[in-house]
């Protein structure tokens, strides 16, 4: 492998040739050979349109030549059309403010910038800290970085998904909303409700996560930048946070404000603990979910069997013919997970000391593997498993008209305790309610007829 000689203020150091990257990323490869979990891309994409905010606010304030602010926004341009990725090799396992990666970004767009520069022959040059890193301190920057990320990842790839996910599950609710089927709490019979009402529990689920990830995104939208080292904006202009929040908001079309207090941005994470926190509901939800599903359609004749779900794979290497609901298995992992991250960031964020946080990657990473994850696994248990539901009428039926809460629609008639006696009675016996009842002569078989009709369980009565 052949290497260029980098420098920093340690010295001298050797770097790949082929990569565009300097001292300091490489002294921390070399530093903190730690897991496989690299700095998620997100984070990578947002510094790059935070450092092309920077540079342009920079160049609006004279504080930085139009040539170079020009360099700084085509090297981002390519970040996040992705051309650079190769040279973004950081672990998470670094230092906790995540130092290295603001200044992985800082070095690759130098780089990058002075490519360009040259190439048009002008004699300027861009140095990682002097230019790219103007009026930015990684104390600053990295949390801005989290926030533009979160925001980005929670609007525009977890919320659709659940969205999809809703109006699926909406629509099954609309086509099953007359199928009555026997209810069931503490896993034991209970009475009638119909597979729409059943399901249109699931949907409101996902409207309540909906409307909360989306008003905890709200809270990400205020951002460090402007604090640099501290929090007191040191070596920055005044005007600078306001310019660049202005930026981003136009690069991303999300409304992004500067944070009215440095010192708390700079030092707490309790927007990402609040928007996890959504996440964590919004995977409790789908672990009910996919958790109802498995159980409705357990089976096939051994099971529940209410429902029925597509065959996706064979669901055993020694048991021919059976079916798995791997779907819901899924999800329920990532729900799991999920949890698991959750706990990580409210400790991470716990950490925050005097005037800096110093667990921010790995906040950054659980985030971003969460919001992915929920993403993925709930657009594909929608098209492979929700939108095949279909109800299994011949077990509904039995179901229902096999249950002994029915007796239920009695009490206004006869009360609570004689319609007591008649379920013992016939669950003893193995008879019917009707048999009980008319064996017991506290009804007639016309009577029993009139008051026990399943439909009219469903909804309250005048």
């Amino acid at each position: 492998m052949e290497y260029r000689v980098e420098k920093d203020t340690l010295g001298e150091i050797n770097v790949p040739a082929d990569k565009y990257w300097g001292a300091q990323t490489q002294r921390s490869k070399q530093n903190f050979p730690i897991g496989n979990e690299k700095m998620p891309k997100e984070i990578i994409q947002a510094f790059a349109i935070l450092k092309k905010s920077t540079a342009k606010a920079n160049s609006e304030l004279g504080l930085m030549e139009t040539e170079k602010a020009e360099a700084i926004a085509y090297a981002a341009d390519l970040v996040l059309e992705g051309k650079l990725d190769d040279h973004f090799p950081l672990v998470v396992w670094q230092t906790g403010s995540g130092t290295q990666s603001n200044m992985n970004v800082n070095e690759v767009l130098a780089f990058v910038g002075n490519q360009w520069l040259e190439e048009r022959g002008i004699d300027k040059t861009l140095h990682p800290n002097d230019d790219v890193n103007k009026s930015q301190s990684s104390n600053d920057t990295y949390p801005t970085a989290l926030h533009v990320a979160a925001v980005l990842k929670l609007e525009d790839t977890v919320l659709p998904a659940v969205r999809k996910l809703k109006n699926t599950i909406k629509e099954k609710v609309d086509q099953f909303q007359d199928v009555v089927k026997i209810g069931r709490t503490h896993l034991q019979d209970a009475t009638p409700i119909t597979l729409g009402q059943e399901m249109s529990g699931w949907q409101r689920m996902l409207e309540k996560a909906e409307m909360m990830i989306t008003e905890s995104a709200d809270h990400l939208k205020e951002l460090a930048i402007g604090g640099t080292a501290v929090g007191t904006g040191l070596n920055a202009h005044p005007d600078f946070s306001d310019l660049v929040c202005k930026e981003i908001s136009k690069q991303t079309g999300k409304n992004f404000i500067s944070a009215p207090n440095k010192f708390h941005s700079l030092t707490s994470y309790d927007e990402a603990v609040y928007a996890h926190g959504a996440l964590k509901a919004l995977a409790a939800d789908l672990m009910k979910i996919a958790n109802d599903v498995r159980w409705l359609a357990s089976g096939p004749r051994s099971g529940i069997g209410e429902i029925t779900i597509p065959a996706n794979e064979p669901g055993s290497s020694i048991m021919p013919g059976k079916v798995n609901p791997t779907q819901s298995e899924a999800i329920t992992m990532v729900a799991t997970q999920v949890m698991g991250n959750d706990a990580t960031i409210g400790f991470a964020a716990s950490q925050g000391n005097f005037e800096l946080n110093v667990f921010k990657p790995v906040i950054a990473y659980n985030l971003m593997q969460s919001c992915q994850l929920l993403a993925d696994s709930m657009i594909s248990f929608n098209d492979r498993c929700v939108v095949g539901i279909e109800p299994n009428y011949e077990k509904i039926e039995k179901f229902l008209n096999d249950s002994l809460m029915l007796v239920t629609a009695l009490n206004p008639h006869i009360g609570y305790e004689n319609a007591a006696k008649i379920a013992k009675k016939a669950f003893a016996d193995n008879s019917t309610l009707k048999e009980a009842a008319i064996e017991l002569e506290l009804l007639t078989e016309e009577e029993f007829d009139k008051y026990v009709v399943p439909e009219n369980m469903t909804s309250p009565k005048k």
